[in-house]
């Protein structure tokens, strides 16, 4: 197998490291990523880590810092609204055509899983089953969608928006209504509602946003207004 075969297999792997650890905050806002330190520590050459750090910045994930190379993106009440107000427009017009396209007892299933689902923390540490769950909803809305482009415009949005996620303090009450809201949204898929779907979404994504900018605030120590 020659290096040309190998490069990208390693850099792939070094990118996904790198930009899961900044999801989780393993690499908190501001984190200076040298390039030397990060290829020993993931065990690679610096080839494959310095073209992994390429897509992070161009993901929004990593920044130049004036002499000092590249850092994590910092995380403020602006990037989180921007995030949102995208994450809006193409969201609520996936749930529209998934309403139209997609096959209802898929939706129906979610929509039963959903309402079966626990947010509780003592039930599901890190409510990873949930999120699991979410994110099979929201992989099953892109598919009905039916269109290539609107998904991958989707797919750095939603990378970002597991960042603010990470930032944001789980909170049960707030966890439950979520659960509510996204079983009513895959409940308006299966039905074939276009407008409740597109409704249903927009009351969803408004309520998470009131929910990150208040936690981001806290984070970060930016007034919310």
């Amino acid at each position: 197998m020659s290096v040309t075969e190998a490069a990208p297999r390693a850099s792939e792997r070094a990118y996904r490291a790198l930009r899961d650890e900044i999801v989780r905050w393993e690499l908190a806002p501001g984190t200076v990523l040298a390039e030397v330190e990060l290829a020993a520590r993931l065990g690679m050459s610096r080839t494959p880590v310095r073209e992994a750090l390429a897509r992070l910045v161009s993901d929004g994930l990593a920044v130049a810092v004036g002499g000092r190379g590249l850092a994590v993106a910092p995380m403020d009440l602006d990037q989180v609204r921007d995030v949102y107000e995208v994450r809006q427009a193409l969201e609520t017009h996936a749930a529209r055509l998934a309403a139209r396209r997609g096959d209802p007892g898929v939706f129906a299933a979610l929509a039963d899983e959903l309402a079966a689902t626990t947010t509780s923390a003592d039930a599901d540490p890190g409510h990873v089953a949930y999120y699991d769950l979410v994110a099979r909803l929201d992989a099953a809305v892109d598919a009905a969608a039916g269109n290539p482009y609107l998904a991958a415009a989707l797919a750095p949005v939603r990378t970002h928006l597991a960042r603010i996620r990470r930032a944001a303090q789980h909170d049960p009450a707030r966890l439950a209504a979520a659960a509510v809201e996204h079983r009513t949204i895959a409940a308006a898929i299966a039905a074939g509602d276009a407008d409740l779907a597109a409704h249903a979404t927009h009351v969803h994504l408004h309520h998470s946003l009131q929910h990150a900018v208040a936690n981001v605030a806290r984070t970060t120590q930016e007034p919310p207004a």
